[in-house]
């Protein structure tokens, strides 16, 4: 019987070796040559006008004819390179924003790394096609919660300014919209006038262009104290012939004050009433509501809002 043939692993590691060396030497060759390729280029687009509303049609991209080496070719299907097109720089048509590449040149080779006695973009220009936007002012609602420290406190809520802004975007969004929240900001132990400015939440608003993404808010903080005044309590709409005895007779209302204004607090400047007509079939006990008070006085509170009563027979 023949002897089978061996291979010492010495040979084989040296073939092996040649064989490896072959590919690579044969990978560069054919790399390092001069090839011919199109490749596609994503677009975004910058600064669009505020005004305008970009189609979905728009062009996506850009074709780029490269006539160079494998490795950069491969380097560019594989990094693939966006180009920015800045809108504030094209053209306007009825229909269309014409931006023509030719006048950028030096802008594109810049942004893609490339060198454009090799490569050239196949297209002149880009067609950008758009719809004119709804415009509309809407309310800020500022989201800003205010902290005192102990014995501050404001008399008027937080300011805005502006109070309203204006947006654009597609009618069918403009027209469901009123209203816009700034961000949630939320300030503690305050002693002093606040002011500051403050980003609007636009989260599910990208349809729309504000002309303005952040407004100023203040507020004039005062020093403030705790004051209190007992009250007779008024009933009203009792029917006419009923005979009614309620308790507490009185109730004491708290509020706070500026320091400033504590002297001119007067209990007269006070009404609290119950409303006979909103009391329950087989309830006892009418509800007390502050009717009347000063303007500059907040925080208001009763002692007691329960108000018992009997009818006497």
């Amino acid at each position: 019987m023949p002897k089978r043939p061996t291979f010492k692993k010495s040979s084989l590691k040296t073939f092996s070796f040649f064989l490896f060396f072959s590919a690579v030497i044969w990978v560069l060759v054919q790399f390092s040559k001069t090839y011919t390729q199109v490749i596609e280029i994503p677009v975004i687009y910058e600064n669009i006008p505020l005004d305008k509303s970009l189609s979905e049609e728009r062009p996506d991209h850009v074709d780029l004819q490269m006539q160079d080496n494998a490795f950069n070719i491969f380097y560019y299907k594989v990094f693939n390179p966006v180009l920015s097109i800045d809108l504030s720089q094209a053209t306007e048509t009825p229909n269309n924003l014409v931006y023509i590449l030719e006048n950028h040149l030096s802008q594109i080779e810049e942004q893609l790394k490339i060198n454009f006695e090799k490569s050239r973009i196949i297209q002149d220009e880009i067609l950008i096609p758009f719809q004119y936007k709804k415009e509309k002012v809407v309310e800020v609602i500022p989201r800003i919660e205010v902290n005192y420290a102990v014995g501050f406190s404001a008399e008027n809520p937080v300011q805005l300014e502006p109070d309203s802004v204006k947006v654009s975007g597609p009618q069918a969004v403009i027209d469901s919209i009123e209203s816009v929240y700034t961000r949630e900001l939320s300030l503690r132990k305050v002693n002093s006038n606040i002011e500051g400015s403050v980003e609007l939440d636009t989260t599910g608003l990208g349809m729309l262009s504000f002309y303005t993404n952040s407004v100023n808010y203040s507020q004039k903080v005062e020093k403030f104290t705790e004051g209190s005044a007992e009250i007779s309590v008024e009933v009203i709409n009792v029917p006419a012939g009923l005979n009614l005895a309620y308790f507490p007779k009185t109730v004491v209302v708290y509020y706070q004050v500026n320091l400033q204004l504590f002297d001119e607090v007067d209990t007269s400047d006070f009404r609290v009433i119950c409303d006979y007509e909103k009391v329950k079939q087989g309830e006892d006990y009418m509800i007390a509501q502050v009717e009347e008070k000063p303007d500059f006085i907040t925080n208001v509170r009763l002692n007691e809002r329960r108000i018992q009563f009997v009818i006497k027979r």
